[in-house]
């Protein structure tokens, strides 16, 4: 019998005894359940702790279990996911939100009740009754005095043995993933957690939470490609938002000193594990700070949400698994976070592939060069990154292709400067910045972004070429972005055309002109700054999966 026909087969037999239920008169999909008499599984716990012997194997002391909870007689619903022995009696496994709990099924105490096992499968949802004990095993049980379906599972779970494994189907199918695999639930509970420690973090700096529009006329707060949608009604192109920035920054000049936002953001880009076009922002906007203000407060907030989330975690029982995934981070957030240039950064990464400093211009004229013919010389560029790729082991490891292209398209020695450090620099920011011990990489700013490729940001007063910006990398991911705002509307209102200038080049990722927000900076903005961070990442860091998918309920996929 082949794997489809043999799960076709069980499905029918599950169909059948609900088909039974039902002529007996009882509905397998049952919606009459007391919830207000109801115990949870944590709650059990909670309420019995005092009898735990061990607790890291869960063991109990049957005497005071007894002598706790003996009068008593509880009421637990859950998913059923064990299940053994079939004689006179039973063990099954219950799962509910907040933990798993064994029960115990005697026939001599459930007498005619017994019977109900035989409609009950592994995945259904069950209402049962009893009172706590403890098994020869020292297990926390409930001893059934009554057990009744309330929802009917029509098909399995996967193979206990085998599982959900493979990615493209778990991502799918989500609903049956966390299921079968508990430490996806336990994921995306950190994601909720990290969102209330976020919250936590600014409402207690007096920030206010505001919600700004999604649907835009420009596309505009930061440079990528964005999704087209149309508003029938009003007969209007319109692009999903890329970022609240400007918005959150029209609300700096109408009074409001601190403001953030945490909602969806749409980038018409690629997939990887890094990467997806629909994710997470947080962005607070902060009058009267500046970019030099929000590195320590960045600290704080990451410092600050990391605690919330395991406080939050322990209080339901799973303390343990995240203090695993905090020991076994690449990465620590205990020490101070490294505060480099980026300049600075290029040429400590040079020095340490034995590259020379003048690499890039270097190569972006010989990309840009022409023969006699009028035609471009690769064979000299050719040559030269060759020569480069020999200087180290370091030196072998760049992504010179992807760096040729990049300076190819370079227009200026500012953009030069990011490229460089995008391929020189940024790819080994894990082994160049790392904690006192060695053992773990520590988080980096990467301070003074050159201006041509940061349209928002203000200029450096001691060097115009640059900008008061940081980005903020852990364990070579980055994951904040934030800058001293640009409030001069007249130097806006010339990136702004900057932007447009590259657009006409053919740039895909460049920005509109935004007439009303230029108009709005004349009203007077306060000098003010601004952070945005990618919650999707953080999650990633803090629960500890190396995919952006991971710590997305249901990411996208193309239909099957």
């Amino acid at each position: 019998m082949s794997a489809e026909s043999s799960e076709d087969a069980l499905i029918q037999q599950r169909r059948d005894k609900a088909a039974r239920l039902r002529e007996q008169g009882q509905n397998p999909f049952a919606n009459d359940v007391k919830l207000d008499k109801r115990s949870t599984v944590q709650e059990l716990r909670q309420k019995f702790e005092g009898a735990l012997v061990d607790a890291k194997e869960l063991r109990y002391d049957p005497a005071q279990v007894e002598s706790i909870g003996s009068q008593e007689s509880f009421l637990v619903f859950g998913r059923i996911v064990l299940r053994r022995g079939f004689g006179k009696a039973s063990f099954i496994r219950l799962r509910d939100g907040t933990g798993e709990l064994q029960l115990f099924a005697k026939q001599d105490i459930l007498g005619s009740g017994f019977a109900a096992l035989e409609t009950i499968d592994i995945a259904d949802h069950v209402e049962a009754h009893g009172r706590a004990m403890v098994t020869k095993t020292g297990e926390l049980s409930i001893e059934l005095s009554s057990i009744r379906l309330i929802t009917k599972a029509l098909r399995p779970l996967p193979d206990k043995w085998h599982g959900l494994t493979d990615t493209d189907v778990r991502y799918r199918r989500r609903y049956v993933d966390l299921v079968a695999n508990p430490e996806v639930a336990v994921a995306l509970r950190s994601r909720s957690l990290v969102v209330q420690g976020l919250r936590d973090f600014l409402d207690r700096r007096d920030f206010l939470e505001v919600e700004t529009p999604t649907l835009h006329t420009l596309v505009g707060g930061a440079t990528a490609r964005p999704f087209k949608t149309h508003h029938n009604a009003l007969d209007l192109g319109l692009f999903l938002r890329i970022a609240p920035e400007l918005y959150l920054k029209r609300l700096l000049v109408g009074g409001f000193e601190r403001v953030y936002e945490i909602g969806r953001c749409y980038r018409n880009e690629g997939i990887s594990t890094r990467h997806n076009p629909e994710f997470t922002m947080l962005e607070f906007y902060m009058a009267y700070a500046t970019y030099e203000t929000l590195m320590p407060m960045a600290e704080e907030l990451f410092r600050h949400v990391d605690s919330f989330v395991l406080a939050r975690l322990q209080g339901l029982g799973l303390g343990e698994a995240a203090e695993k995934v905090r020991a076994e981070r690449p990465f620590t957030f205990d020490e101070p976070f490294a505060r480099v240039p980026m300049k600075q950064a290029v040429e400590q990464a040079l020095a340490k592939a034995e590259l020379p400093v003048s690499i890039a211009s270097e190569l972006a004229a010989l990309a840009f060069k022409m023969g006699p013919d009028g035609k471009k010389l690769p064979s000299e560029l050719d040559a030269a990154v060759e020569g480069y790729k020999q200087k180290s082991e370091r030196a072998g490891r760049i992504d010179w292709g992807n760096l040729r292209r990049a300076l190819s398209h370079s227009g200026s020695d500012g953009e030069r400067l990011f490229v460089a450090y995008e391929y020189l620099a940024e790819p080994f920011l894990i082994e160049d910045y790392r904690s006192e011990d060695g053992q773990k990489s520590v988080p980096v700013f990467i301070v003074d972004y050159p201006f041509e490729v940061s349209p928002l940001a203000r200029k450096k007063d001691s060097d115009p070429t640059l900008t008061d910006r940081f980005e903020l990398f852990v364990h070579g991911r980055e994951l904040c972005n934030a800058f001293s705002e640009l409030n001069d509307p007249e130097d806006q209102a010339a990136r702004f055309r900057a932007q447009l200038e590259a657009k006409a080049r053919g740039a895909e990722e460049t920005m509109d002109y935004d007439h009303d927000y230029v108009m709005a900076l004349e009203h007077g903005m306060p000098p003010a700054a601004g952070f945005g961070l990618g919650v999707d990442r953080l999650v990633m860091a803090i629960a500890g999966q190396a995919s952006i998918r991971d710590v997305i309920a249901f990411p996208l996929a193309r239909p099957e």
